[in-house]
């Protein structure tokens, strides 16, 4: 048996489990939002912190990278790990992966994803759409267990970069954030 999983955000820098190979892929028709609420991560129930889940997009693809996980005892780990990691993500979907923009042969089929769905009845966690503002303010106040929400944020800009990803989404948000904290800044000195 293999296993691959595809990461979009936090997953990407931080897989947590054994893999034997990383592929830098995209899948097609989601885009990547900040859309959940964490509060188990990067915020608390009375102040939840935003996370990205995916959203359906027609025309979009969302870039991150697919793990794979070979033999029975990884696999189990890898699976065991992820659903306390993901649980608050409540629908895993099977996609096709690619690398090549081109290309209508994936080159992985059955990638797991982990979607946190806006179906406020099985997602308790949603937030949904909001400002570029109103989601700013979120991030720069949100702290859960794994640290500042703005750190997730600042990660997630990163590692995208790193793999030569500009979201427009991640990284107009980014500067929102990065304007209030040096706002604050100002206003504290």
């Amino acid at each position: 048996m293999v296993l691959w999983v595809f990461g979009y955000g936090s997953l990407i820098w931080r897989a947590g489990f054994h893999y034997d190979d990383r592929l830098v892929c995209f899948i097609r028709g989601y885009r990547r939002v900040f859309y959940q609420g964490s509060t188990d991560h990067r915020g608390t129930t009375e102040y939840p912190g935003r996370t990205v889940t995916l959203e359906p997009a027609e025309d979009e693809i969302c870039w991150g990278v697919a793990y794979k996980v070979s033999g029975e005892e990884d696999e189990q780990i890898a699976l065991e790990y992820l659903e306390v990691r993901e649980k608050q993500y409540d629908v895993k979907a099977y996609l096709d992966a690619f690398t090549d923009l081109e290309s209508t042969t994936p080159e992985v089929s059955g990638v797991m994803v982990y979607i946190a769905s806006s179906d406020k009845m099985s997602n308790k966690n949603y937030l949904g759409p909001a400002s570029l503002e109103e989601m700013a303010n979120q991030i720069v106040h949100a702290e859960g267990p794994s640290g500042p929400n703005r750190d997730y944020l600042f990660h997630l800009e990163k590692a995208l970069l790193q793999l030569g990803c500009e979201d427009n989404h991640v990284m107009e948000l980014a500067k929102v954030v990065r304007q209030k904290l040096s706002q604050s800044k100002e206003t504290d000195s």
